[in-house]
């Protein structure tokens, strides 16, 4: 298998539980911030044009994190990462995506790419609704988003079945964002992310993404 990456993206998230399977895996750094996943070379492998990107060793080519996560978690159903019990799996499968659509997707998303979300039209510009604003509006999202994932940790070592697993990776891959924008990680959201990074396969991926 090989993992295609890139610094500062959620693709950690997928990194981690790649090693966490211990399956044989190639992990290759690009430059997304630069643009790499927009080259031909890279959107003849993934036309979506994003990471993680994960090509099997039979040329398939899986995307998107949550996607990803459940194929890995499936590969090594020993360790729990996707639980077997249906409410246990519910509720991971629920967390997973909130950290992916919400607090990535819409939260994280309005901050670090405003331009995205930013009004067009004369009218709201005149209004000041800009990338300010957006930003605004996405720093709120991040801190209400945390405050309802902090109150369902409560009394949880990790997200669901008891074990770590796949949501855990994902809501490890936004709690890592939190500092690049002030946010405070709430009690429970805090530990949480101490937790993941004490594991020893998130302390190896931290090393090679260099926050070690």
């Amino acid at each position: 298998m090989k993992l295609y990456w890139g610094p500062h993206t959620c693709a950690i998230g997928t990194h981690v539980l790649l090693e966490e399977i211990d399956m044989p895996y190639e992990a290759e750094k690009i430059d997304v911030a630069g643009g790499a996943t927009k080259e031909p070379w890279f959107k003849a492998i993934n036309p979506k044009a994003k990471v993680p990107t994960l090509v099997l060793d039979d040329g398939r080519v899986l995307t998107e994190y949550g996607a990803i996560a459940v194929w890995l978690a499936r590969q090594a159903p020993h360790l729990n990462l996707l639980p077997a019990d249906p409410d246990e799996e519910e509720r991971a499968l629920s967390l997973m995506d909130y950290a992916v659509g919400t607090i990535h997707g819409q939260a994280f998303a309005r901050v670090f790419m405003p331009e995205k979300f930013e009004p067009q039209d004369p009218v709201h510009q005149t209004l000041g609704l800009g990338q300010g604003s957006v930003k605004k509006q996405g720093q709120q999202m991040i801190e209400e988003a945390f405050a309802i994932v902090d109150r369902q940790l409560g009394g949880r070592e990790w997200a669901a079945g008891g074990t770590f697993g796949i949501a855990d990776a994902a809501l490890f891959y936004v709690e890592r964002w939190a500092s690049q924008v002030k946010a405070e990680l709430p009690a429970n959201v805090a530990a949480h992310f101490e937790r993941v990074k004490a594991r020893p396969a998130v302390a190896k991926v931290m090393h090679v993404w260099g926050e070690s």
